[in-house]
C-alpha cells in the first residue's frame, strides 16, 4: 500500500496497537483500507516532520495507524503535543455531509463504489444535517496531476546528496523517479505550486459554506495481488496536496475478502471535528477492537 504499509500491517496482525506512518501522496490512508485498520493523516504541519528523511516539504506528513479512531487520536495527540485529541466530543450541531467521488472515480473499482455508498447510508443516521454528493471546485481539478508535478520536482532536489555521493547504489525505481523530477522545470512548478494555492482556497471556501465532511474513495479496490507494485495512490495525492485532515475507516470487502475503506476529510485544521465524526461512522459501522483490549 505505499511506504507505510509495513506499519499498518503489523497493526493488522496485532503485532504492535500503533504504528506511525508518512504520507506524501497516499501511504497512510491506502494501506490503511488495503490493512483494514484505522489510518489518521492529520493536517499537514500537525506533527513535526524534524528528524524525518523529507522527499517534499510541501507534501510530507506524519501520521498513525491504530484499530479504532480514539487510538489513533491518541497517538496523534502525544505526537503534536494537541492534548485536546484525546478528548473526541460528540456531534452536536447540525453537520453536513458530502459523498465525494472526485475527479478521478472512473479508476473506481466495483467494491470502492460499494463502500462509498454504504458509508453514505450508514451516515445518515448522525448527519443530521444531511447527506449528499457533492463535486470539488473547479480550481480543484486534476489536483492528483498537480501533487505529482510538486512531489516530483521536490523528491528530486531532497536526493540531490545520494544522486552526488551514492548514485551507484541508488535502486533503478529510485533512478527512475529521480530523473522525472529533474526533467520538471521551475516554471512547471512554480505554476503547480499557484494551482496548489489556488485549490487550497476554493476547498476552504466549499467547507465554510456546503459541507462540514466529504467521504471519498481511499483506494481504488482492494489490495492487489502482486509484491511488485504497491497499488494506485490517484485517490490520496488531492487530499495530500490541499493539507486536509484524513481519516480511513473499513467499511466493506472486495472479491478476495479483503478490507476496502473510505476517506473521511474535514477543513483545514479541523482535526477534531473529523475524529468526531470519523467515530460517529464507525460506530455505525463495526463494533472494532480498542487499544486498551490488546
Amino acid at each position: 500500500g505505499g511506504s507505510s504499509s509495513g506499519s499498518a500491517a503489523a497493526v493488522a496482525d496485532y503485532m504492535v496497537p500503533l504504528a506511525t506512518g508518512s504520507q506524501t501522496a497516499a501511504s497512510i490512508l491506502r494501506p490503511a483500507s488495503y490493512c483494514g485498520v484505522v489510518g489518521y493523516k492529520p493536517s499537514y504541519g500537525k506533527i513535526s516532520i524534524g528528524g524525518v528523511k523529507s522527499l517534499s516539504v510541501t507534501l510530507d506528513t506524519l501520521g498513525v495507524f491504530g484499530r479504532t479512531v480514539s487510538d489513533v487520536a491518541l497517538g496523534v495527540a502525544a505526537m503534536s503535543a494537541d492534548h485536546d485529541l484525546m478528548n473526541i466530543a460528540p456531534l452536536e450541531s447540525k453537520i453536513r455531509i458530502g459523498i465525494c467521488k472526485t475527479d478521478d472515480f472512473a479508476h473506481a473499482q466495483a467494491e470502492t463504489a460499494a463502500a462509498l455508498s454504504l458509508a453514505g447510508f450508514a451516515a445518515k443516521a448522525f448527519a443530521n444535517g444531511g447527506v449528499g454528493e457533492i463535486a470539488l471546485p473547479m480550481d480543484c481539478a486534476k489536483l492528483s496531476e498537480t501533487q505529482t508535478t510538486i512531489m516530483l520536482f521536490e523528491m528530486a532536489k531532497s536526493f540531490t546528496f545520494e544522486k552526488l555521493n551514492h548514485f551507484d547504489q541508488i535502486s533503478p525505481t529510485l533512478k527512475a523517479i529521480i530523473e522525472r523530477g529533474d526533467a520538471i522545470t521551475y516554471d512547471h512548478y512554480h505554476a503547480a505550486l499557484l494551482k496548489a494555492k489556488l485549490a487550497r482556497a476554493a476547498i476552504k471556501e466549499l467547507f465554510a459554506d456546503q459541507v462540514d465532511i466529504l467521504i471519498a474513495p481511499s483506494a481504488t479496490g482492494e489490495a492487489p495481488k502482486t509484491l511488485e507494485q504497491t497499488g494506485d495512490p490517484i485517490f490520496s495525492r488531492g487530499w495530500t496536496l490541499l493539507g486536509l485532515p484524513c481519516i480511513n475507516l473499513t467499511v466493506t470487502t472486495g472479491p478476495n475478502g479483503l478490507p476496502v475503506g473510505v476517506t473521511l476529510v474535514a477543513g483545514p485544521g479541523q482535526d477534531r471535528l473529523l475524529l468526531s465524526a470519523a467515530s460517529a461512522l464507525a460506530q455505525q459501522l463495526s463494533d472494532p477492537i480498542s487499544i486498551n483490549q490488546f
